[in-house]
């Protein structure tokens, strides 16, 4: 099995800046949370973005749908920021691609402690390989298909719509 992993940002790979006190991109954690994970699935990481998504534009959205459709592996795993990931799974889903397509992200960058980054890769990883194909969002333990997750931001978790 190999899987395309699409690094486009958002707060799982967000370092805190001591300096100021934001939180800013550096460069991606991945190779290390791969190692840490030990993992042993063939998995190609590409680096397309490395934003926040609340700043990312339609241009944005078409590179990663682009990257989806034209990648040779049928299982691909998304980072995505959380404020803009259900914009993107829904632009996805609607693209009809034959390939399995998770999205998952996190609420605490990966750099930070107790942060929810390895646990949503591990649940997305695992969810990638039983499912059918379609675009999902993997949040906070759960797997949702793309026509039915919302970001709950009163409670800060992704939920069905139909719950």
């Amino acid at each position: 099995m190999k899987v395309r992993l699409l690094i486009t940002g958002g707060t799982i790979d967000k370092v805190y800046n001591q300096s100021n006190g934001d939180l800013e991109f550096d460069k991606t954690h991945f190779p290390e949370m791969i190692s840490r994970s030990r993992i042993e699935v063939d998995v190609t990481l590409e680096q397309i973005l490395l934003i926040d998504s609340l700043d990312m534009v339609d241009a944005d959205r078409d590179v990663i749908v682009d990257r989806c459709i034209n990648c040779e592996e049928k299982f691909v795993l998304i980072t995505h920021g959380t404020d803009t990931m259900c914009d993107t799974a829904k632009l996805l889903g609607e693209g009809l691609i034959d390939k399995v397509i998770v999205l998952f992200g996190s609420m605490v960058p990966y750099a930070v402690s107790n942060s929810d980054a390895l646990f949503n890769f591990g649940c997305a990883l695992g969810s990638l390989q039983l499912l059918k194909p379609g675009v999902y969002v993997a949040m906070n333990g759960r797997v949702l298909p793309w026509s039915d997750v919302e970001k709950n931001r009163s409670l800060g978790v992704f939920q069905a719509l139909n719950s």
